[in-house]
């Protein structure tokens, strides 16, 4: 019996986070991804650049910063509360950045 002499191999390391610069023309976004997993990449980017962790958002205050990169931000707002990376509360008066990442 041989014995292998190559060292035992690592799990993959985790994918780096893609940029999403390309999603973007003149700082606007220019189309929301439909892909999902490019969506989420979005999400996080606009989260992390758009929201403080220490703040609490009124809804108008969540549509004015989501209207400087693209005009539908009601689809944006749902998708980063379906996300998890904005919370809301019940009524709907405040929003919060979430703290935990993905």
């Amino acid at each position: 019996m041989s014995q292998s002499t190559e060292p035992p191999q690592q799990p993959a390391a985790r994918p780096a986070r893609r940029d999403v610069s390309d999603l973007f023309s003149g700082g606007r976004l220019t189309a929301i991804p439909r892909k999902a997993a490019r969506r989420e990449q979005l999400l996080v980017h606009l989260a992390e650049t758009l929201f403080s962790v220490e703040r609490t958002y009124t809804e108008p205050e969540v549509n004015e910063a989501l209207r400087t990169v693209h005009e539908d931000c009601p689809a944006l707002r749902r998708y980063l509360i379906t996300s998890g990376l904005l919370t809301r509360t019940r009524d709907g008066r405040s929003y919060r950045r979430s703290t935990t990442t993905l």
